[in-house]
């Protein structure tokens, strides 16, 4: 039986700059089993996804219980590591970003997203001494675990648009070194493709660098070359998901037709993969 800290040994490894970790991201035990069954290595949830399937707003908006119980429900549909997507910690206090990882770890799953946008101003970020304090919390409960558990530290820095954009760069490198040495395994910073900027990030972050992607971006193959070593899609999946339900319903209730779910999956397949 492999254990906690294995899991999270052999997770943390699938981060290779180059040969990037692919993540579509999941918010359900089906969209995980699915994920899983197309050949992903290891699965991590959207925190968006999960809020809406949940009857919630992302950001900040649904409660830590909520969250780590369908955490749970994922990782027990799957056999490959998972990674949860817990946004900003749920906690106003370091201490409570623990207890909160305290739940992750309790659910099963071996990493986290940990946000600095400040979630009563999504326009700014945390200082980065504070979401130092708050990283370092959640390394010292994995640690005190025995789990080798994969903080990612998430930038806002591109994606909120914060402060001078001749700066930005600067400040995204100085938060991810600060977030490192506090006990971060890799630096997520969303926002932000373009193939040079995203080889300058590699290049100066001392760690495995995760980036964003969806339509327009680069291919993972261009990512890869910059210097990516995981690539997420984020909550782009479910939301193209929740667009054919969107579709399906506008065209029975206004044309009567039912095109839009010609697509679907075959019905026993999925059942199947549920049993």
């Amino acid at each position: 039986m492999t254990s906690s800290n294995d899991t999270a040994t052999a997770f943390a490894a699938l981060h290779r700059p180059g040969t990037p970790l692919l993540l579509p991201n999941a918010w359900d035990p089906l969209s995980a089993r699915l994920i899983e069954a197309a050949g992903a290595p290891a699965i991590a949830t959207t925190s968006a996804g999960v809020a809406w399937a949940l009857g919630a707003a992302d950001g900040d908006r649904i409660d830590r219980d909520s969250v780590l119980a369908l955490v749970g429900r994922v990782v027990a549909a799957v056999d490959v590591p998972v990674s949860a997507d817990i946004e900003s910690g749920f906690g106003a206090t370091p201490d409570e970003v623990g207890v909160t990882v305290d739940g992750v770890l309790a659910a099963g799953a071996v990493g986290a997203n940990i946000e600095d946008v400040h979630p009563g101003d999504p326009a700014s970020l945390r200082a980065p001494q504070e979401q130092a304090e708050r990283l370092a919390a959640a390394r010292a409960r994995a640690d005190a675990a025995g789990v080798a558990f994969f903080v990612n530290a998430r930038i806002d820095t591109y994606l909120r648009s914060v402060g001078d954009p001749d700066g930005r760069f600067a400040d995204t490198v100085a938060r991810a070194a600060a977030y490192l040495a506090a006990g971060a395994a890799g630096i997520f910073v969303p926002g932000v493709v373009d193939v040079a900027t995203v080889s300058r990030l590699a290049a100066e972050i001392d760690g495995p660098l995760n980036v964003l992607a969806g339509p327009g971006a680069p291919a993972a193959g261009e990512l890869a070359a910059a210097g990516v070593a995981r690539i997420s899609l984020g909550s782009s999946v479910a939301a193209a998901a929740y667009a054919v339900a969107q579709r399906a319903a506008r065209e029975l209730l206004e044309d009567g037709t039912y095109t839009a779910l010609a697509s679907g999956l075959n019905y026993g397949e999925v059942n199947a993969l549920m049993s």
